[in-house]
């Protein structure tokens, strides 16, 4: 845990009550939590510690609340402590403590917040992995954006983070693919053939006729000239052409997918191949594991309610026994001609993370995944071989909706169906796209409002927070050309006499500076970066209200020209919160502004 007052202040709580209550078991302890409080005027934190103990000790919550309360007010740094409600205790901090937060980012800078919650454990975090058939849509930006900033936070948190991102270029849809890159290859070698006629040849017709394969097949010309084809550029049988415009094919929609994601500011560390996966033998070993412990046998499902899903079949399957591990069904891992399902394919790439040495696995999926979660997870704990599972966790994004003027989007002109997310970048800009993002829960459904991320007022989240770190430097800026510039660096400042920071709104801005460390440590135990997008807004709400009291009150203006103690104090404050904004920012990938243009 990092050495936040949160932390500081809930060990002394837990001193106190283990006082109070001499047998208090070390696990409810661990679940004694202190809080901001929720009005201000009750103080600064609050503790629900009464009422966890409170059946263990035999006494009524309010009695161990009085006593508790009366136990933390001889605590240093602790002002007043008074039980409240049913059983919660609240305190008030003095301001000196409050003040001594300011000199703490200054020194640590955006490290400030950093923690070692994760002490190295290993985390594989795999998002995106969208089917390399053509450029990224909006479809495939929430699960990178969330995906992306949840690796950030981890690594903040002080996990040892890998970001992965799973090619599936194993599967039927790539096969189509190789046969709609083939038909313009054709086009290209000038084939007298018409659509139609090749349509016809083709399993399941040509399922993707973006124009962004043109390119490919005038590439497969230049590299082959006609020798893909039959004279006349007519197609030739497939074995002759098949596997060199696959391969070829799944690279150039890869390298598409990286500048999109480099567009983005989205970077993995590792790309795995779902075909050298199945080539390695990997998924053979995997499910043979499975075999071996009983875990598989031959039957037949009964059917679904419902829609059929792809890989159900009325005949007998080998089928996993997933409601062993606490599915609903069991699931088919093999179809009845030998083929594996998808299923079985995922099994074998989650069982190669692991053996990579992953202690936790995340998976980001689009919400229309829900329902594989239960089997995934039932096949990961089962791959464990009796020993401790992987921690494994799902995040689903919903949908995004693109709305201009409150109607629906369509700006795609090379996709032809779909808004691509270059579209996106390039009509509001990446820092817009990723901070938009991150201000829902991912879970949760929303519109992209084109109008609004463009607009430079406090409905548009992301420009309030920039907004608040260009009027930090702006003033920074002003009092080096004041001070003098060695005055004004982040370690002059952390030596600034701060007792001048005694107003209401400057003390505001110091609690909320405090909460960074709690913030970033909830986040990540709740794999919810959404989070660190709200604690900007506050933060940046905080800081533009003192701000904007300036201008009524001019001793809360930060630059004081007739008092340079008290400049230098109010400098201390807004460069811990331009400090503590970036580092946020850099969680959600964001880049901080200097000035608003």
């Amino acid at each position: 845990m990092s050495d936040s007052l949160f932390v500081r202040y809930l060990s002394h709580v837990r001193d106190a009550l283990r006082r109070i209550v001499p047998d208090l078991p070390d696990e409810v302890a661990a679940r004694v939590e202190l809080t901001p409080a929720r009005d201000p005027a009750h103080g600064d934190m609050a503790t629900n510690a009464a009422l966890l103990v409170a059946r263990i000790a035999r006494r009524r919550p309010a009695e161990i609340a009085a006593e508790l309360a009366a136990a933390l007010a001889s605590v240093p740094g602790i002002a007043h402590a008074e039980p409240a409600g049913p059983g919660f205790v609240n305190m008030t901090l003095d301001e000196a403590v409050l003040r001594a937060v300011a000199r703490d980012v200054l020194r640590a800078g955006e490290s400030y917040g950093d923690a070692v919650l994760g002490q190295g454990v290993r985390v594989n975090v795999e998002y995106v992995s969208a089917n390399p058939t053509g450029p990224m849509h909006v479809g495939h930006c929430r699960g990178a954006v969330v995906g992306d900033a949840l690796a950030n936070l981890l690594a903040k948190a002080g996990y040892a983070v890998t970001k992965e991102y799973y090619i599936n270029d194993a599967g039927a849809q790539v096969i189509a693919l190789a046969w709609a890159a083939y038909w313009r290859y054709l086009q290209a070698i000038g084939t007298t053939m018409t659509q139609e006629q090749f349509a016809a040849l083709v399993p399941g017709g040509i399922q993707y006729g973006g124009d962004y394969l043109v390119p490919v097949g005038a590439a497969l010309a230049q590299h082959h000239g006609t020798g893909l084809a039959e004279p006349d550029g007519q197609p030739a049988a497939p074995e002759h052409w098949l596997p060199t415009v696959k391969s070829f094919v799944v690279a150039e929609m890869m390298r598409l997918i990286r500048e999109d994601l480099d567009a983005l500011g989205v970077h993995h560390d590792v790309f795995t191949s779902e075909a050298r996966i199945l080539a390695d033998g990997v998924t053979d070993r995997a499910i043979a594991r499975l075999d071996a412990q009983g875990l598989l046998y031959e039957g037949v499902l009964e059917p679904p309610k419902g829609k059929l899903p792809d890989d159900w079949e009325a005949r007998p399957q080998t089928l996993f026994r997933a409601t062993e591990f606490g599915d609903d069904v069991d699931r088919p891992l093999r179809k009845s001609d030998g083929s594996n399902t998808y299923f079985a394919n995922d099994i074998g790439y989650h069982d190669d993370k692991v053996r990579r040495g992953a202690d936790v696995l995340i998976d980001v999926w689009g919400a229309d995944h829900g329902g594989y979660v239960t089997r995934m997870k039932a096949a990961v704990k089962a791959l464990s071989d009796g020993g401790r599972a992987p921690d494994f966790d799902v995040l689903l994004c919903q949908i995004v909706r693109i709305v201009r003027e409150g109607q629906p989007v369509r700006m795609s002109k090379r996709a032809g169906t779909f808004v691509t997310l270059r579209d996106l970048i390039d009509e509001v800009g990446r820092d817009a796209v990723r901070f938009t993002m991150l201000t829902r829960k991912a879970d949760a459904q929303m519109e992209f409002d084109l109008d609004q991320v463009v607009a430079q007022t406090r409905d548009n989240p992301v420009f309030y927070v920039q907004y608040a770190h260009a009027r930090c430097r702006s003033v920074l800026r002003a009092a080096q050309e004041m001070l003098g510039a060695q005055q004004v660096t982040p370690a002059a400042l952390a030596d600034a006499d701060l007792d001048g920071l005694d107003s209401d709104a400057e003390l505001a801005l110091l609690r909320r500076i405090a909460q960074w460390p709690r913030t970033v440590e909830g986040a990540a135990l709740a794999h919810e970066p959404h989070r660190i997008a709200f604690y900007l807004g506050e933060l940046a709400g905080d800081f533009h209200t003192l701000w904007n009291r300036g201008r009524d009150d001019a001793t809360l203006r930060f630059l004081q020209e007739d008092d340079p103690a008290a400049t230098r104090a109010k400098l201390a404050l807004v460069e811990a919160t331009a400090t503590v904004i970036r580092s946020g920012l850099a969680v959600l990938g964001v880049e901080p502004v200097e000035e608003m243009r």
